[in-house]
């Protein structure tokens, strides 16, 4: 759902640098008032681990079209949503100014339209009540299904109204959100399946580390980094190494509904995507990930560290 420049018209593409800028800059001030959460290794961990999710492209059967999880709920339930706010626009900032994915100008929208909604609007008002305290099994999928679903979707639906508010694109906003909507309803299923499968794993591994369920426990001090960090790196790794070789080659949602909104033919492109070269700019970007957003993190631990 990463949006083009072409899209955007620089008043929309600067209105979205506005939303993006000042959302982190409220999510660094909220994490300097809460230093216990979210640690400075686990955000930088988390964010390449999103990273690399977001290399895995699916197949969305019957559609010609694929999709990849946003990572914005995960990331949320893993570090708060500040945090997480903070980790997804790292991630963002590196895929557009590194990998040419998503563009300069439509960064600020991009930022917003996948780490606000995720992070500021299902994951309190849906996930947090939903999955209660403490959690159980059931409701812990149920909490991750419906506010993945819900996050996306309102992504979606903002994509749809940049571009028509930007007017570059000569689109049809009906046909284009009647695209739009349904295609990120499924990407939102699998997100909310696989969001649910990491969380369930992380809840019976370590619950304490997670700010869903952290609890009492952490108050007062940042919670351990440990074997649970060790571990989304590897997987990372992994993930971004190995793994997205198998990345489905077809367009992803967005690309996939302008095409058929503009009458134009989806084919995918040659199988396996990626390869070895591929791969190792793929595990380039987790490093890079890492970097960005621990320094992020450490540069809003020393500004609470020089005021107190």
């Amino acid at each position: 759902m990463h949006m083009a420049d072409a899209l955007l018209s620089p008043v929309v593409g600067g209105a979205g640098w506005a939303a993006a800028l000042f959302a982190a800059a409220y999510s660094a001030r909220r994490i300097e008032l809460a230093p216990e959460e979210p640690s400075v290794p686990l955000m930088g961990v988390g964010a390449s681990f999103v990273f690399a999710a977001q290399m895995l492209n699916f197949a969305i059967p019957g559609t010609g079209s694929s999709g990849h999880i946003g990572g914005g709920l995960l990331l949320a339930a893993l570090l708060g949503p500040h945090g997480a706010f903070l980790a997804m626009a790292s991630i963002l900032a590196v895929q557009a100014l590194f990998f040419a994915d998503g563009g300069l100008l439509a960064l600020g929208c991009n930022v917003f339209n996948l780490g606000f909604f995720p992070c500021f609007i299902a994951y309190p008002l849906l996930f947090e009540p939903i999955a209660g305290t403490p959690p159980t099994r059931g409701r812990l999928a149920a909490a991750s299904m419906v506010a993945a679903i819900v996050g996306l979707q309102l992504g979606a639906f903002f994509v749809v109204m940049e571009t028509k508010l930007s007017g570059v694109a000569a689109l049809p906003t009906g046909a284009f959100l009647l695209l739009m909507q349904p295609i990120h309803l499924a990407i939102g299923v699998v997100e909310g399946l696989a969001t649910s499968a990491v969380l369930l794993f992380m809840w019976r591994a370590r619950p304490e580390a997670l700010h869903a369920f952290a609890g009492p426990q952490v108050a007062g001090g940042a919670r351990r980094f440990g074997k649970l960090g060790a571990g989304l790196l590897t997987a990372a790794l992994v993930m971004g190494g190995v793994l997205s070789w198998f990345s489905s080659s077809r367009p992803d949602g967005l690309e996939w509904s302008l095409a058929k909104v503009a009458g134009e033919e989806t084919t995918p492109g040659p199988w396996p995507a990626m390869g070895a070269h591929e791969s190792l700019v793929g595990v380039v970007g987790i490093a890079l990930t890492l970097l960005v957003a621990g320094l992020i993190g450490l540069g809003v631990r020393r500004r609470f560290a020089a005021k107190n």
